[in-house]
């Protein structure tokens, strides 16, 4: 959502794996598609560099073994009430399968999340957590609708969106928030102009009707999916619409379908404190020093301290923008996403108290899709208009100011960031959808359903409401006992052996599997 702070249902992208570098350097299935989409051919070429718009950077490396990944685009209709109109392009991605025909089931979808995220930059870079699943598989994802080089959406421009991401999200006073207000005003007309056009078609239920079009392009008679974050709400809208035509699904990273935009917010403020509680325990419980603080509770106390001084005086940062309070707070969500990113975040704010903003920064443009040429991927623009197309409630200054006690009593820290990005979308152009989506999915097949009880941005406790809406005898939930946004990337491998032999051998864990 368009505040300047606003933790994202999704994967880690591929921006975020660059960190590295970065550091170092620094009901009834729904009517059938028309045939003439259906039965298009792919031309399957050898991909290109990542667009701006998918976050930039380098080709895809060879697989191991030498083979390329291949790229296409697929035509779908602009508007699924008009199947025949006019179409638009969805790109893809794949890596054949490793394993021969004999052995192949036929194509895994992954959507990694957001939404917003790029599928055609982030596959890649996960490419050797899913070996395995190639050997049965051809390993495919997407640039969803308004996402990419999908049609993306666009908002604002590279130098607006510096701007945009450092004003004060926690506004203060009245001046402080009829600024808050007016930007988001602006960068929501921006959508309006530059968008018109795409801003009605990019809900969730029509990303769920390409991915069935998808299906039927790719050869196969049931759809293999691997959902993670936001990609379990898409997979599960899926699953409503087409519940015979689910095959083999996993969700892992699971939203609750059955909460509102506030309730989910208010949920993520949960999430995020639990989150920073867990890296200040660990932190503060090795044997060496902890250099960010002398307990736990001194770690969330100096981090306290420091938003407010930068919400009064920003500290340098990536020259020529200063880490302001909500880039700040930004780089503090985006570490806690994944455990393997707590020893940048303490770097980051062992340097930011001594007035060293550099590796906050860093992870805050990270969370933001800006690369190192100050150039933005479109996943703001697009994570906005598919939030607030699919959102149907439109929340009030006075919304927000009401419910304040209760986000800051779930989180001291991230309470009232989470809480001021309720208004995102209360000048959008294009009305929302529904409360929440619907995910009943009567007669489909079993889908795994995977909770992390130390997940910060989709909390434990979606898993299970996933399930109960998914119907009885669909959802199958397992649950890892562990830290960070989602699970079977992780490594775990109770995880992964049960995630494997579901899609690969069809064999279904047993219910409430519990790994750690």
């Amino acid at each position: 959502m368009p505040t300047p702070f606003r933790p994202r249902a999704t994967a880690l992208t591929a921006t975020a794996l660059l960190l590295t570098s970065l550091l170092a350097g620094c009901s009834g299935d729904a009517a059938s598609t028309e045939a003439d989409l259906s039965d298009q051919t792919l031309s399957w070429q050898d991909c290109p560099a990542p667009s701006e718009s998918e976050g930039g950077g380098e080709a895809p490396s060879p697989l191991p073994g030498g083979d390329a990944w291949q790229c296409a685009t697929m035509k779908a209709p602009l508007d699924w009430a008009e199947p025949k109109g006019g179409t638009i392009g969805l790109a893809l991605i794949r890596a054949k399968t490793s394993g021969g025909t004999s052995k192949r089931i036929g194509s895994l979808i992954f959507n990694f999340g957001g939404p917003g995220g790029s599928g055609v930059a982030t596959l890649p870079a996960f490419g050797t957590d899913y070996t395995s699943l190639r050997t049965r598989y051809d390993l495919v994802s997407f640039d969803p609708r308004g996402v990419g080089r999908s049609a993306g959406v666009r908002c604002e421009d590279d130098e607006q969106l510096d701007a945009y991401f450092q004003q004060d999200a926690t506004p203060d006073n009245a001046a402080e928030r009829s600024e808050l207000l007016d930007n988001t005003r602006k960068f929501n007309a921006a959508c309006e102009k530059n968008s018109k056009g795409m801003l009605p078609h990019v809900r969730t239920t029509d990303a769920a009707r390409d991915l069935d079009l998808m299906r039927q392009v790719l050869g196969d008679d049931k759809l293999y999916y691997f959902g993670i974050s936001y990609g379990t709400e898409l997979g599960g809208v899926y699953a409503h619409l087409f519940p015979k035509k689910v095959g083999r699904a996993v969700f892992d990273a699971v939203i609750d379908p059955t909460r509102t935009p506030e309730q989910g917010s208010l949920g993520q403020a949960e999430g995020f404190q639990l989150a920073l509680g867990n890296f200040a325990e660990d932190c503060t419980s090795k044997t060496e020093i902890c250099p960010v603080g002398d307990t736990a509770q001194d770690v969330e106390d100096r981090i306290t301290k420091l938003l407010k001084d930068l919400d009064a005086e920003p500290i340098p940062g990536i020259f020529p923008r200063e880490l302001t309070q909500s880039t700040a707070a930004n780089g503090i969500t985006q570490a806690l996403y994944s455990q393997d990113f707590w020893p940048y975040l303490t770097e980051g704010l062992d340097r930011a108290y001594d007035g060293d903003g550099t590796v906050l920064m860093l992870l805050s443009d990270s969370m933001n899709g800006r690369n190192q040429n100050g150039e933005y991927s479109n996943i703001t623009a697009a994570n906005t208009a598919i939030n607030c197309s699919d959102q149907k409630p439109r929340y009030t200054v006075a919304d927000v100011e009401a419910r304040l006690p209760e986000f800051r009593a779930a989180s001291p820290l991230f309470g009232d960031f989470l809480a001021w990005s309720m208004v995102s979308c209360t000048d959008w152009a294009v009305r929302g959808a529904a409360d929440h989506p619907d995910v009943s999915a009567t007669g489909s097949a079993p889908i795994l359903v995977i909770g992390n009880t130390g997940d910060p941005a989709t909390p434990y406790e979606g898993a299970r409401k996933m399930v109960g809406a998914l119907g009885e005898g669909v959802g199958v939930q397992l649950t890892y006992k562990g830290q960070g946004h989602g699970a079977y990337d992780s490594g775990n491998r109770c995880v992964r052996t049960a995630v494997n032999g579901y899609l690969l051998n069809g064999k279904v864990p047993a219910a409430a599997t519990v790994c750690s």
